[in-house]
């Protein structure tokens, strides 16, 4: 049986930088679940997993542009640095968590700051990143 657009499916997965790196593995944990098609996996990954069958193990290079986009200059937010709240002493390299415009959580990084403001990357951090994954298909319900 082939996975296709609609099934829900269970997948292993280990995700990969260009070299090497390891940035997340579902092999010492459950499999990943998620319904082929519905928008909730990143686009390359969801077309990886489409057309192959349970037992099924493949190495995919997915492109930034089929993963989490490239890195947008509009996602740097300078912040004023009497904005930044008392209890937040704000360092290079800390992530803090602003509310969205739609209320949604939105992690950001502090890239720079000075005594006049902080500038915060609401990038993904793996934005801008091609990804190698190594999948394999454990489970699927139509």
């Amino acid at each position: 049986m082939q996975a296709k657009k609609g099934d829900a499916v269970q997948v292993h997965y280990t995700g990969k930088l260009e070299d090497g790196t390891v940035f997340d593995s579902s092999v010492s944990r459950n499999p990943l679940g998620f319904t082929l098609g519905d928008g909730n996996m990143i686009k390359g990954f969801d077309a990886a997993v489409h057309g192959m069958n349970i037992g099924d193990k493949k190495t995919v290079t997915i492109p930034s542009n089929e993963a989490y986009g490239e890195r947008r200059d509009d996602m740097m937010i300078d912040v004023p640095i009497e904005q930044v709240p008392a209890d937040i002493k704000p360092e290079v390299g800390i992530q803090l968590t602003l509310q969205g415009g739609n209320g949604q959580p939105m992690p950001v990084t502090v890239t720079h700051v000075d005594e006049k403001k902080i500038t915060l990357d609401a990038n993904h951090q793996l934005a801008g990143k091609d990804l190698i994954f190594e999948i394999e298909l454990v489970e699927i319900n139509q």
